[in-house]
């Protein structure tokens, strides 16, 4: 017989795990189904083991640039076993701290491997048995995997994905990036601290492509300046994994193929959603490239089959899983939640310098037809950044020259992935200028460069 539940959540990530808890509060009956750890990609293999592994290569940084600080740090070294085995305890810490969440919860958890068997019936397929679940709802929430070139298949060994990049064996001593999002410029910048001589390759003419052109262009001169090489409008043509490292075929701007050679390289081209094999074709699930196609509330056009985070398509961020799993679950116990708005979803990249942003760039806002007013701010004119040392960087935002509206807010720069947060409730609250004029901003922080961006869209500069 069947166990039976209110809600069956199949994948225990971001999304799939704070839905749980939710739809606990709200007192539903919980089931939730994980096929590796709770956590998911995210908290095992993602979002926190990198911010883990990008800190260390921080603090190394500044131990190599103690001078610049009135400091000595005579040879300063690193035990890489030591720096991964460090990233795999926060890793290991916050699964188990969702293993209490969920038992604090009254959340069932079953391990094991989860199809969707008809509508309301899920089996989970453990060791030695199978288990077989009923609900009204299901919310899948499987995640996503690393994309594989289709003539290079990562080997773990010298063709890494961002899993490999994690738990490194050896230092790369000539490291290739392959693609220049999120994944690949924090990995090209942990690296490229630590030492390694690092080539990001991008198909398209500039790094980071989602963001603002300006901080785009920024980013290049940065990351350049540091030591790494761009080769932007470039096609990898082939790749080549041998004892002793790769070999890169590189297809240039002008056409041009030349060969190049490195010790490993990193594959970060985008994902690929966990869809398959869990049951939505039989259901008749509707899916685009793979995604599965939802409406505002999570809702897919099968009754009572719903769908969060990566597996429905971008952005493929935790923060958005979370969100979309807390509007489906209060739409699921019958509550009157509000439908997401992808376009107050904040982006960040945790590499050095941080990106961060939230809204519209400017080009995107052109194209819509907005009339604008834009302010930018930089770094070197904030007291407090100039005190840290950390001096580069801007701060922009978009307005809407009719109304106010903030349009879109785009930062990089030492801490900007805090500091964006204060645009993202502004867009929340459909805050206008005039509010963020007359808001009083702590002296002195950096957060002073966002009242100053304001003020820059609208003449009202004071520190430039």
């Amino acid at each position: 017989m069947a166990d039976t539940f209110d809600l069956i959540i199949l994948g225990s990530g971001p999304g799939g795990y704070v839905a749980a808890i939710r739809a606990s509060q709200l007192g539903l009956k919980v089931a939730i189904v994980e096929r590796e750890r709770l956590g998911g990609i995210c908290l095992n293999w993602g979002c926190i083991p990198t911010k883990a592994l990008l800190r260390t290569s921080e603090i190394y940084h500044y131990m190599t640039h103690a001078d610049s600080y009135g400091l000595s740090c005579e040879k300063p070294g690193f035990d890489l076993a030591k720096i991964v085995d460090r990233s795999r305890k926060v890793a290991g810490q916050l699964n188990a701290g969702v293993k209490g969440l969920m038992k604090k919860n009254k959340v069932t958890v079953f391990e094991g491997v989860g199809t969707i068997t008809a509508k309301g019936k899920l089996s989970v397929k453990q060791a030695d048995k199978t288990v077989d679940l009923e609900a009204k709802n299901i919310i899948v929430a499987t995640g996503a995997r690393a994309r594989d070139l289709p003539f290079a298949k990562a080997d773990g060994t010298r063709i890494w994905t961002y899993r490999h990049a994690m738990v490194p064996t050896e230092m790369p001593t000539k490291l290739l990036v392959i693609g220049s999002g999120a994944i690949g410029v924090e990995f090209a910048s942990f690296y490229n601290d630590m030492g390694a001589d690092v080539t990001i390759v991008e198909m398209l003419p500039r790094i980071l492509p989602v963001e603002d052109e300006e901080v785009s262009a920024f980013m290049d001169k940065a990351l350049t300046k540091q030591g790494i090489t761009l080769m932007t409008g470039t096609g990898l043509e082939k790749l080549e994994s041998g004892v002793g490292g790769v070999k890169a075929s590189i297809k240039g701007k002008d056409g041009t193929v030349t060969t190049h050679e490195f010790s490993h390289a990193i594959v970060a081209i985008g994902i690929v959603p966990n869809t398959e094999n869990i049951g939505l074709e039989a259901l008749g699930v509707e899916t685009d490239r793979g995604h599965i196609k939802t409406n505002g509330y999570g809702q897919t056009n099968v009754d009572g089959i719903w769908a969060i985070g990566d597996v429905t398509g971008a952005p493929w961020l935790a923060h958005k899983a979370s969100h979309e799993g807390i509007i489906a679950v209060e739409k699921i116990a019958g509550g009157t939640p509000h439908q997401m708005d992808k376009g107050n979803i904040p982006g960040c990249t945790y590499s050095r310098p941080q990106v961060a942003s939230v809204g519209m760039t400017e080009a995107k806002a052109k194209e819509a037809g907005y009339t604008l007013k834009v302010g930018k701010f930089p770094f070197i004119g904030n007291g407090k950044a100039i005190a840290l040392g950390e001096a580069e960087g801007f701060v922009k935002t978009v307005f809407d020259a009719k109304t106010g509206e903030l349009l879109g807010a785009h930062m990089v720069g030492a801490e900007v992935t805090e500091l964006i947060q204060g645009y993202v409730i502004a867009r929340q609250l459909e805050t206008t200028e005039a509010e963020l004029m007359e808001t009083v901003f702590a002296h002195p922080t950096l957060s002073e460069m966002m009242h100053e961006s304001v003020l820059g869209a609208y003449g009202r500069t004071i520190h430039m």
